[in-house]
């Protein structure tokens, strides 16, 4: 194969893998049951005079599957951390004991939990959707190339790598999807 089709190729695989690892981070801000500090991912509080991420703030840890714990490294942005937490509307409560702020989750409805599966899908279906637009430009790009002087027979063959990649990845997206769902459905 021609140094540009496989540039092309290779590009493609990074600009799909970039979409699954933003789908798994987007995944990992789903509660589904038990204590992630994912889930603080993007809450931010008031600190020194400005909007700083709580992980930057304090350790977060999981003591147990129930409960997060934040411990400042400074006491006096307690206050600041709750309050940040409180406006996030993450759906918990902290509670401030003066060394840490401890969250308790609580059990997860039937309901919710449907609610919670809805979620995952739309993110998948977004990740999917962002999956074939990138092969839809390396298409694009394949066929200019081919107009640029590159063989048909070389053309035809990169365009069924990038499907053949695309249909990888979008298994993959499947695959993280059905993990997800299991455990967010796990009582």
């Amino acid at each position: 194969m021609s140094e540009e089709l496989n540039k092309c190729i290779n590009d493609t695989k990074a600009q799909m893998e970039r979409s699954i690892e933003h789908l798994k981070n987007e995944l990992q801000k789903i509660r589904a049951g038990k204590a992630n500090p994912g889930i603080l991912e993007g809450v931010m509080a008031e600190a020194y005079g400005a909007q700083t991420p709580i992980n930057q703030l304090g350790n977060v840890s999981t003591p147990d599957a129930k409960t997060i714990m934040i411990q400042p490294y400074d006491k006096s942005l307690l206050q600041a951390i709750e309050k940040g937490i409180m406006a996030s509307n993450i759906g918990l409560n902290p509670q401030n004991d003066g060394e840490l702020i401890r969250m308790y989750l609580p059990p997860l409805t039937e309901e919710r939990r449907k609610d919670l599966v809805k979620q995952v899908k739309a993110h998948a279906e977004q990740a999917k959707v962002s999956i074939r637009n990138i092969r839809r430009d390396a298409n694009e790009l394949v066929k200019k190339q081919q107009k640029d002087g590159l063989a048909e027979d070389l053309a035809k063959g990169g365009e069924d790598k990038i499907q053949k990649t695309t249909n990888d990845y979008i298994a993959n997206i499947d695959k993280i999807v059905e993990v997800k769902e299991k455990e967010i459905m796990t009582v």
